[in-house]
């Protein structure tokens, strides 16, 4: 029997088509279940290369790490303490960009720069201050600079809405 390689590679051109088609609309799909959000009151992040905050269709929402940014992006403050309370703040208004706050957040991650037992007492008043007694999961991670120059504390959260 003699085979035609020819519909073979027609076959599978098709075959490619049809999966890039519809790998194509799942993106598209994926893509439509997200809401991207950057609230007015802090700085625009897209020249940074990320958005603020992430809310799937779903339940989960994600913050991307706040820091002692004002509504330009620069650093407000060269002290640590200050940097937490700013970094909070921050959270607290790109969760509610989303409809949340501090009650709704699940997980969180922070980054500090040069780690120390007096710094991890700064960042324990300010984790007690959101959230008392019932703080979130949380990974602490001690590293050697941030993003910008300045930065020495980041925070980023994951948090649940409501059922509707």
């Amino acid at each position: 029997m003699t085979h035609d390689h020819r519909t073979d590679r027609s076959t599978e051109a098709r075959a490619d088509r049809s999966t890039e088609a519809r790998t194509d609309h799942r993106t598209e799909a994926r893509a439509d279940r997200r809401t991207l959000l950057n609230p007015s009151a802090l700085h625009d992040p897209t020249g940074y290369g990320y958005t603020h905050v992430a809310a799937a269709a779903g339940r989960q929402v994600f913050i991307a790490g706040q820091y002692a940014s004002d509504e330009t992006g620069a650093v407000v403050s060269d002290e640590f303490d200050a940097q937490v309370a700013r970094s909070m703040a921050n959270l607290r208004t790109a969760l509610g960009a989303a409809g949340l706050d501090f009650a709704d957040v699940v997980r969180i991650g922070t980054y500090i720069v040069d780690h120390d037992q007096e710094k991890l007492h700064v960042l324990l008043k300010h984790l007690r201050a959101a959230w008392g007694e019932r703080l979130p999961a949380q990974t602490l991670i001690g590293v050697a600079a941030l993003a910008l120059p300045d930065m020495l504390f980041e925070i980023d959260a994951v948090a649940v809405r409501d059922q509707a």
